[in-house]
C-alpha cells in the first residue's frame, strides 16, 4: 500500500518541513512493513509537498503509527497534511522494460 500526505509549506519554511518529514520518515522505515519513501514538492505549486510511503499493507502501517518513536516524530508532522483520504491499496504495479521489480512487481503485475 501507499500513503500519500500533502501540506502546504510557506516559504522560507521548507528546510523545517523537510527536516521534519525526515525525522519521520526515519521513525517510520524502522517498522516492521516499512518498505520505501519519497519527499517532494510540487513542480507547479512550490508551496505543495508530498510525503509518500509504502508498506506491505494497511496493517503495518496502523501498527507502525502506534509505535512511541513514530508517534513523537511523526504524528505532529501528519496533524499539518490535509485533510483527505491518504492510504491507498496498490492495484497495478509496473517496472520498466529490464527493470524487474522483483517478486509481484514486474511488467504487468498486480499487487
Amino acid at each position: 500500500m501507499v500513503v500519500i500526505t500533502r501540506y502546504t509549506v510557506p516559504a522560507g519554511e521548507e528546510d523545517a518541513f523537510v527536516a521534519r518529514a525526515e525525522a519521520a520518515v526515519e521513525a517510520m522505515s524502522r517498522r516492521p512493513g516499512f518498505r520505501a519513501s519519497r519527499i517532494g514538492r510540487a513542480a507547479d505549486d512550490p508551496q505543495l509537498w508530498t510525503v509518500v510511503t509504502e508498506w506491505d499493507g494497511p496493517g503495518a502501517y496502523r501498527r507502525a503509527l502506534s509505535d512511541f518513536d513514530v508517534r513523537m516524530a511523526a504524528v505532529p508532522l501528519l496533524s499539518t497534511a490535509y485533510n483527505e483520504p491518504s492510504a491507498f491499496e496498490v492495484v497495478s504495479r509496473r517496472a520498466p522494460e529490464g527493470h524487474g521489480a522483483g517478486p509481484g512487481g514486474g511488467a504487468g503485475t498486480t499487487a
